[in-house]
């Protein structure tokens, strides 16, 4: 099966496949405060994320692109949306472009349809330093995600088997590149001891990436004549990976993962992070419903956020830090073995 074609397989059953039963942020749940005290018209959406400049903390997250005209189409009315809406976006993984120019529009019709907007490349960790570039001169990117995706790989029939020079690469072009590099996790979660091995190594940005979206492994396994079902509940849920990932004030996470709406964006920004990605869900809509379904999900999604900005007396998002919360059930369970 050839690059293009993977992209494509990915894409339908990426859309196709059940969510887990039980989405742990359900296990989280914001105290109500009942006197409030702002102007909802003034509530602000912009937030600084270290280097970053965000119109609101939701983003677009990466899902597609290296699959032809199908994909082409996709990452263009995601562009539009996000543009429509002035929230950022990341495409899927570059790599098929690097090595395939006939590829490169699939990507490049992100910038086309959204000049102005803020848009994240994206590369594997199996990038040299000269193909990140590369990656972010193609989109005239405003910041660079490097995935890793070492259990999808592994299921994967196709995929790498040798990591032994990943935190090398990885090292060069974080001390290197010249716009803010975000390490992201694909469905799996990342732990506080990742989490303290890449900031050692000078990285600011991370997306948990955690359990409880899309799963790759059940992806991966729906290609292989026989499955590794074993790791399809594997990884770490979003909401506990944000809580493990939160180790400085300089290290900036976005949860993504299992993201369904505007409240779960302000739950993960209650536990620490300082923005949310947004894809599988999302594109489900693209598909079965069109673009103008989409941009009214997004709207829906942002004044979702701002209604629990408004019951938190927020007037800004990171002003969501630390409200009042309880955990509950797994989440409260992981949070007292690990982090009391």
């Amino acid at each position: 099966m050839s690059r293009s074609e993977r992209k494509i397989d990915h894409i339908r059953h990426a859309i196709s496949h059940e969510r887990e039963i039980h989405n742990h942020f359900d296990d989280i749940e914001i105290v109500h405060q009942s006197l409030a005290r702002l102007n909802f018209e003034d509530i602000q959406m912009n937030i600084q994320v270290g280097e970053l400049y965000l119109s609101s903390p939701l983003f677009v997250n990466a899902m597609t692109g290296g699959g032809g005209e199908e994909t082409m189409a996709i990452n263009r009315n995601l562009a539009i949306a996000a543009k429509e809406t002035g929230i950022g976006m990341a495409v899927g993984s570059q790599m098929s472009a690097l090595k395939n120019v006939e590829e490169r529009k699939t990507y490049e019709i992100v910038r086309e349809m959204n000049p102005e907007g803020v848009i994240f490349a994206n590369v594997g960790s199996e990038a040299t330093l000269d193909q990140a570039r590369e990656a972010v001169r193609m989109l005239h990117a405003d910041a660079l995600q490097i995935h890793i995706n070492t259990l999808q790989e592994m299921i994967m029939p196709e995929g790498d088997r040798d990591f032994s020079q990943r935190m090398h690469r990885i090292q060069d072009i974080i001390d290197h590149i010249d716009v803010p590099v975000i390490v992201k996790e694909v469905g799996y979660g990342m732990s506080k001891e990742t989490a303290d091995t890449l900031y050692q190594m000078g990285v600011r940005h991370l997306d948990v990436g955690g359990r409880g979206g899309t799963n790759f492994s059940r992806v991966e396994n729906m290609r292989r004549e026989r499955a590794y079902t074993s790791f399809n509940n594997w990884g770490i849920p979003t909401p506990v990976s944000v809580l493990e990932t939160s180790i400085s004030d300089d290290l900036h996470v976005f949860a993504s993962g299992g993201v369904r709406n505007g409240l779960d964006g302000a739950k993960a920004m209650v536990l620490g992070a300082k923005g949310f990605g947004m894809a599988g869900s999302l594109l489900k809509i693209l598909v079965n419903e069109g673009r103008e379904a989409l941009t009214e999900e997004i709207h829906h999604i942002l004044h979702e956020f701002k209604i629990a900005m408004m019951l938190q007396n927020a007037l800004h998002p990171k002003k969501l830090n630390g409200k009042p919360h309880v955990m509950l059930g797994y989440t409260k369970q992981w949070y007292d073995q690990r982090m009391n």
